[in-house]
């Protein structure tokens, strides 16, 4: 199958287009398209008009969602710093953690709260979000608002159905409906914590209702049959679904641990279930940098010049 939008080749049933982000007819089949109605006047005269927004409607996705009050429309922009811009409904409600908010229409209003208390708050913490959330939403008329992700990647929309799960790499949480929940999740093995590349705690994010994630780099997804095997270099993880089984095994022979340059450890996935693979893990990538900024007193891996500090 193809992307309607870009012509992307993509695997039979993806539910996104992995290129631009748009959802593709897979996705869409769960619930009708449509175009949201204008807002309608004030009955009174004297009452101000509401503000304008940004006219987006004819780029927009309409989708159904499970659990939510009415529809809800959203439009991911950008190829390799990407944002999602979401227009709201009355009665509609999107959060994210405090200070994730890139831009808004004028009647869009906030509401930042401790999301569940001071138990919530911590649990935040340690996944790597703020210890607030924020609640995004109109009165009257149709507002937009707009996240925009950290750092290069993709964004990527996922519709969870009622009860419906998804485990996801630390700080990966953008925005979502005010029906989904966001909580830790601990892993259970030593061995995956110590050496996942990723640390004990992951986020997970369980429906109804729609959530969009931020990935590094490029995204492949991979549908695993029940007991199929994927190794993954550790930091590669971007999701997976509950039933994949996620451990982390030693590299076997003395040669590929000492000469192979992988490390000592591999991340493998057991299915069944589907596993979404980024291209450009943060880590990996500081690391590079890391490699060809100037260092005090002598010079880094690109051969520039000393920098002194202070007069030294």
């Amino acid at each position: 199958m193809k992307c309607a939008n870009c012509g992307q080749e993509l695997p039979e049933g993806t539910r996104f287009c992995t290129s631009c982000g748009a959802p593709t007819g897979a996705a869409a089949a769960s619930g009708p398209s449509a175009t949201a109605a204008p807002s309608a006047s004030p009955a009174n005269s004297n009452e101000e008009p509401p503000l304008p927004v940004l006219d987006m409607e004819s780029e927009h996705v309409k989708r159904e969602f499970v659990g939510g009050k009415g529809r809800i429309s959203y439009r991911i922009d950008g190829t390799v710093m990407q944002v999602v811009s979401i227009q709201l409904e009355p009665g509609e409600v999107i959060y994210s953690e405090s200070g994730g908010m890139s831009w808004m229409s004028g009647n869009v209003e906030m509401r930042t709260h401790s999301g569940g208390g001071l138990g919530k708050m911590l649990k935040r913490a340690v996944a790597g979000e703020s210890l607030f959330i924020t609640d995004f939403f109109v009165t009257s008329g149709r507002g937009v608002v707009s996240f925009a992700s950290e750092f290069p990647g993709k964004v990527l929309p996922f519709d969870l159905k009622e009860g419906e799960s998804l485990i996801v790499q630390k700080d990966a949480f953008m925005c979502a409906e005010k029906s989904v929940d966001l909580d830790m999740q601990f892993r259970k093995r030593l061995g995956t914590g110590l050496f996942g590349g990723e640390g004990f705690i992951m986020q997970r994010l369980t429906g109804p209702g729609l959530v969009f994630v931020e990935v590094d780099g490029e995204v492949v997804e991979y549908e695993l049959k029940p007991g199929q095997v994927l190794k993954v270099d550790t930091g590669h993880i971007a999701a997976y679904e509950p039933t994949v089984d996620f451990d982390v095994t030693l590299i076997k022979g003395l040669s590929n641990i000492l000469l192979g340059g992988e490390g000592l450890f591999l991340a493998t996935l057991r299915g069944p279930g589907k596993v979404w693979l980024q291209t450009m893990p943060m880590s990996k990538l500081a690391n590079k940098i890391a490699q060809f900024m100037p260092q005090v007193g002598g010079r880094g891996s690109s051969g520039g010049v000393n920098i002194k500090l202070f007069g030294d």
